[in-house]
């Protein structure tokens, strides 16, 4: 299954082994049974209570008597801990215990025999006691209402030494909320007493809500106020000495008036008849720590047709609203929607139906999130009973009385992105796999092994091109905050094709109102976004296009002669070899590819440029991050560019036993044409992003190209820019290839494509009349380029050697005075071993061929 629930808590296994040892432990000798203690047909009274900010869960059970007992689970030690116990037969509601674990809050409900666990009798009362734990002592009685109370203890974010006042919440079933203020003192010893237990301020927090809900982990409180006509999101933060700011309010298009009272993560309420979930709204806030606010909402269900389900993207100033068909559906099938954080993303799930895991950090396009339907087996893989998504990942199953830290299934989304035939899923599983990664190389490397054996088979976007870019962001994702605004996530801006099963609308939604001035954390994170939305149009996502620019003028100065300052030039240079070392110093293993082993100026020319780029665009818009740091991260993501290409290479060299010296087999196999048409598809995905290749690539495709393809095929790949002809692929094919008439046409074919210097230089290594033809034609052209006509004797004297031929004889005589009076101009231009008489002797060969003698 995609997501995997990793047990963190059992009450089964790590509390009800205990309570049978005391049992056993208390009974007297010879009995089965009795003596304080839990005995077997109470242990269904065994349940979850709360789970506090450090992780700790309070629980309760029963004895037999129907007396009431409060235990806590140490998250840390792993020991259970009594807390107290009510010598009473009442219902817990909630409880809660302060982080010293020397104050113990809890409301309980005395149900007459006709009353019902979610309803009040009249004349009942829901006490809210507190009570003094350390040592057991004293109990004060806060509340005596006939409405059901809630208890929630602040918790400090630094657990350091014990605090001399605690904070206390109390939520009311009337729809308002009060702090109580609570001071300690120590007496003999380690004595904790209340300081002043007559009187305990209070202060009003929130009132007039319908629904509420408490994030454990950052201490704040999310409520919906409803004294307007429409519904509004409020926010209170809670810090480390009790005080509270109002931080934010956001209006929401949903209806709530109707529903009823709904509280959210203060405990477990099993006050709720859980059988009816369905016909209960839900709704839910998610947030993580990059500033994402998301406000999750399910109407009721109207029909079992289909399911709508909204989401709120606050940091992205959007809503989508998703429609999933149902399809026939078994009438006894009532369970609810569940919602579950997942960090970077959040799932959505339907038990036996269907599994949504949205991207939260990437929500735009449809593309980047995974919906299974019922056809898939990981929607009936979770539990159907109801799961309770707390903070960090945890999900609460209260009705197993089990703690699971959710995380997402590597392995099996790897097994998916093998088996799966859409597009849009392969997309989804992809970056789901990048960035949940806890093992980023071992999942990289799975990935390169998928590509490597299915570079064609996406047909809605370039495979190498999303794992390049996606691998390449969430590689420096996490060095600083901004980061999702200023470096490209995807190769894919748009998405048109539909996803089977489900349907979306999106809208614009009102952006969060801030209620204060002064952000730090995660509140500095989610202002700096809701800016981003407001003020960032168009957006500041780098793209190459400046680089192509300026690269293409440079190369265009370099064949017309003109240069570029020599510290530009410089500073270009120094870039592409911190590059090139910063790569070689992230992989330490030899490469079988024969990569980095020449200059190719022209690659480095485009590493330095993407550098100096790069680091001008985050040097603009990362404001308060040093110089330094985003120099490194610039040059971290430059290589990890690079070295993502050598290891797609490197694995398919390796997979296919291709050995370097190409030319040394006759015919080409099946696995040179696969690499080849791997590498073809590396620089068709790069041009089109116009990303720099590892130098050599284009000399290591050439000769591939040259032992893989026919001629006329090769051509047409060299005359289209896809195989590029570089001075090192050609001078090894002069050498290697012998002069077979095949590999004439083929050195010929080269050689007369090549530019003007270059062709120069190449015809030197080829000791052949073709090339002595064209040096001796270059030679003349230089010659006679500047020639002013003298006039001369009409008697010719005839040189040594000289054929019975006058024009040549004439013409040689002439190309000999030249060089006589340019000789050191020549021999500084390279004309070296290039005379007349050389050209006289290519000239006669040349002729012998024409007419077949």
């Amino acid at each position: 299954m995609a997501l995997r629930l990793v047990s963190d808590f059992d009450l089964r296994k790590d509390v009800l082994p205990r309570l049978r040892s005391q049992r056993a432990a208390s009974a007297p000798a010879g009995a089965r049974g009795g003596g304080p203690g839990v005995l077997e047909n109470n242990y269904e009274s065994l349940r979850i209570l709360n789970v506090e900010r450090n992780g700790n869960i309070i629980y309760t059970y029963k004895d037999d008597k129907g007396n009431v007992f409060f235990g806590l689970y140490d998250c840390r030690t792993r020991q259970n801990e009594h807390l107290y116990t009510f010598e009473k037969d009442l219902h817990v509601v909630s409880c809660s215990v302060n982080s010293e674990r020397t104050l113990l809050a809890a409301s309980l409900v005395h149900f007459t025999k006709e009353g019902r666990k979610n309803e009040l009798q009249p004349g009942s009362k829901c006490l809210t006691l507190l009570v003094e734990i350390h040592p057991v002592n004293n109990v004060k009685v806060l509340k005596a209402v006939d409405s059901y109370i809630w208890v929630q203890f602040l918790y400090p974010h630094v657990e350091s030494r014990p605090l001399a006042e605690n904070h206390l919440l109390l939520i009311s079933e009337e729809k308002y909320i009060e702090k109580f203020h609570i001071q300690v003192i120590q007496e003999d010893g380690n004595r904790v007493v209340l300081k002043d237990s007559g009187h305990l301020p209070r202060e009003r927090v929130a009132e007039d809500f319908v629904w509420a809900q408490w994030d454990m982990s950052e201490q704040r409180l999310y409520y919906i106020d409803l004294k307007i006509s429409r519904s509004v999101l409020k926010c209170i933060q809670f810090s480390a000495d009790g005080k509270f700011n109002l931080m934010f309010e956001a209006p929401l298009d949903i209806t709530l008036s109707d529903s009823g009272f709904k509280l959210v993560n203060f405990g477990c309420d099993d006050l709720q008849d859980q059988k009816n979930l369905s016909k209960h709204l839900t709704l839910c806030v998610f947030t993580n720590h990059t500033g994402t606010l998301c406000v999750c909402y399910s109407p009721k269900f109207a029909s079992w047709e289909k399911i709508t389900y909204s989401v709120f993207y606050f940091h992205k100033g959007h809503s989508k609203t998703f429609t999933a068909a149902l399809g026939s559906v078994d009438s006894h099938v009532t369970k609810g929607l569940t919602f579950l954080n997942l960090e970077y993303y959040m799932a959505v799930y339907l038990p036996g139906h269907f599994f949504h895991l949205l991207n939260i950090q990437h929500p735009d396009l449809i593309c980047h999130s995974l919906f299974l339907t019922g056809n898939n087996e990981v929607v009936d893989m979770l539990p159907h009973s109801p799961l309770q998504s707390l903070s960090g990942s945890l999900v609460l199953d209260w009705c197993s009385g089990k703690l699971y830290r959710a995380v997402l299934n590597q392995s099996y989304l790897l097994q998916f992105l093998w088996n799966t035939q859409l597009d849009c899923e392969k997309m989804a599983v992809l970056h789901c796999v990048l960035s949940c990664g806890r093992d980023p190389q071992f999942l990289e490397a799975k990935l390169i092994q998928w590509i490597s054996e299915n570079v064609s088979a996406c047909h809605s976007f370039d495979l190498i091109q999303e794992f390049i870019i996606a691998s390449s962001y969430w590689s420096i994702y996490p060095e600083t905050s901004n980061m999702d605004k200023l470096l490209p996530y995807s190769s894919v801006f748009a998405w048109d094709t539909e996803i089977p099963g489900i349907t979306l609308v999106t809208e614009e939604i009102p952006l969060p109102f801030m209620k204060v001035h002064s952000f730090k954390g995660y509140w500095e994170k989610l202002n700096s976004n809701l800016e981003y939305v407001k003020y960032s149009k168009p957006r500041l996502l780098y793209d190459n296009s400046m680089v192509q620019k300026e690269w293409h003028s440079l190369i265009s100065e370099e064949k017309t002669g003109r240069r570029r300052s020599m510290a530009y030039m410089r500073n270009i240079r120094e870039n592409a070899m911190k590059v090139i070392s910063n790569l070689e110093a992230r992989n330490l293993e030899p490469r079988l590819t024969p990569l980095f082993q020449e200059e190719d100026n022209h690659q480095r020319l485009l590493m330095g440029l993407m550098v100096s780029e790069l680091k001008d665009h985050l040097l603009r818009h990362l404001q308060g991050v040093e110089k330094k740091k985003i120099e490194q991260m610039v040059l971290d993501y430059v290589s990890k560019l690079l070295d993502l290409i050598c290891q797609i290479l490197e694995t398919s060299w390796r997979k296919h036993h291709l050995h370097p010296q190409l030319l040394h087999c006759r015919r080409a196999s099946a696995a040179e044409f696969t690499v080849f048409h791997l590498m073809t598809r590396i620089l068709e995905a790069t041009r089109t992003l116009f990303l720099p290749l590892p130098p050599g690539f284009h000399t290591l495709h050439t000769m591939l190209g040259v032992h893989c393809l026919p001629l006329h095929n090769l051509l047409h790949y060299f005359d289209n820019g896809v195989l590029l002809l570089t001075e090192t692929a050609v001078t090894r094919l002069m050498k290697d290839l012998d002069n077979s008439e095949k590999n004439e046409k083929l050195k010929f074919s080269i050689i007369v494509r090549l530019p003007p210097l270059i062709g120069q230089k190449i015809c030197r290594l080829w000791d052949h009349p073709m090339s002595s033809n064209i040096i001796s034609r270059n030679h003349v052209r230089a010659l006679l380029l500047n020639y002013k006509k003298q006039p001369r004797s009409s008697m010719i004297d005839k040189l040594p050697g000289s054929v019975e031929f006058l024009p040549l004889n004439y013409f040689i005589e002439i190309l000999a005075d030249i060089e006589s009076s340019n000789r050191a101009l020549l021999a500084f231009e390279g004309h070296d071993n290039v005379d007349a008489k050389f050209v006289e002797e290519a000239a006669l060969k040349h002729t012998t061929m024409l007419l077949g003698l």
